[in-house]
């Protein structure tokens, strides 16, 4: 279901998995038809229009799942697309969102109460107006029969792991192959909020912290030597990162720094051991201990996932 200003890539990124899915398989494993508020066509923010198939409130046959995807900025939405995505969820078909689409899927009511997620250029706005939501900061959620993601090449990743679902991770893989892509990023991944972004208006000496500790994961500051690369005092530094990120210097730290053994776990082969050492832990048993406290798991856990 395409929205004027729709984004041309979000849109590939969704629809070109399923299409690579059936060339590869040898089989037609999935079907899709594009929907438009009326039969006229729709055109993309890049001003390039694309013509629908069907309409709102037409005729959908068998309809396994239907993904709106919107602009990140939707004014209004027309009330018969609203009522017609009701009238769906309550036939049983799954809906997902594409970056603004998740935005129109609430304003349905069609949320409430599952974990959803949009471009977190407009999380604050959408946690206010949708407190029923279980709103993240992921790159995409599964939740059930509703699949929301950020947009843009997220949409590429959320679709991946759908067909890994439906049809075997094997296959999942080799799609990712096609299109040259490193992996295929999971959906607890967290989108990348520029860090000015995420800290607003906080002092610079918060934003100054926050950059020295992302230069240093692999021999870790001390938050009394952050503290003097400041020079501000260690309890002025602990009261910033208590008032602006609800945490200590120290667990704000460890967090970065386990988030990048993460990453380094799923997108490398590198030896585990090594890469508690890159990430500044003096021994693969304290890193093994720290990750398993933070994510559930053991290191060697993470890669057989």
């Amino acid at each position: 279901m395409l929205l004027p200003g729709f984004s041309l890539l979000a849109q590939a990124c969704a629809l070109e998995p399923l299409h690579v899915a059936n060339q590869l398989s040898g089989k037609r494993l999935y079907t899709s038809v594009t929907y438009g508020l009326d039969m006229r066509a729709v055109k993309s923010a890049a001003e390039l229009s694309l013509s629908p198939q069907g309409a709102v409130g037409g005729d959908v046959g068998v309809l396994d799942v239907l993904f709106v995807c919107a602009p990140s900025q939707t004014a209004s939405v027309p009330a018969g697309l609203l009522e017609w995505l009701k009238r769906l969820a309550g036939r049983g078909v799954a809906l997902g969102g594409i970056a603004g689409g998740t935005d129109v899927l609430a304003r349905a009511g069609v949320l409430d109460g599952y974990r959803a997620t949009l471009p977190w250029q407009n999380a604050d706005a959408f946690a206010r107006n949708y407190p029923a939501v279980r709103m993240t900061n992921q790159l995409f959620e599964i939740d059930r029969d509703r699949l929301t993601c950020g947009g843009g090449t997220a949409a590429m990743d959320m679709m991946m792991t759908l067909i890994g679902q439906h049809h075997g991770q094997r296959l999942a893989e080799c799609i990712s192959e096609h299109f040259v892509c490193e992996r295929i990023r999971m959906g607890d991944e967290p989108q990348h909020v520029p860090l000015r972004s995420r800290l607003g208006h906080a002092p610079h000496s918060l934003i100054d912290a926050v950059t020295l500790m992302e230069s240093n994961i692999e021999e870790p500051l001390t938050t009394h030597e952050l503290a003097e690369h400041l020079g501000i005092s260690r309890r002025q530094l602990e009261r910033l990162f208590k008032k602006y990120l609800q945490t200590v210097p120290s667990r704000y730290y460890l967090d970065l720094r386990l988030q990048q053994a993460r990453k380094l776990l799923r997108e490398t082969d590198q030896a585990v051991g090594d890469i508690a050492l890159q990430t500044g832990f003096s021994s693969g048993a304290h890193f093994s201990t720290a990750y398993r406290n933070h994510f559930g798991m053991t290191p060697r856990e993470e890669r057989l996932i």
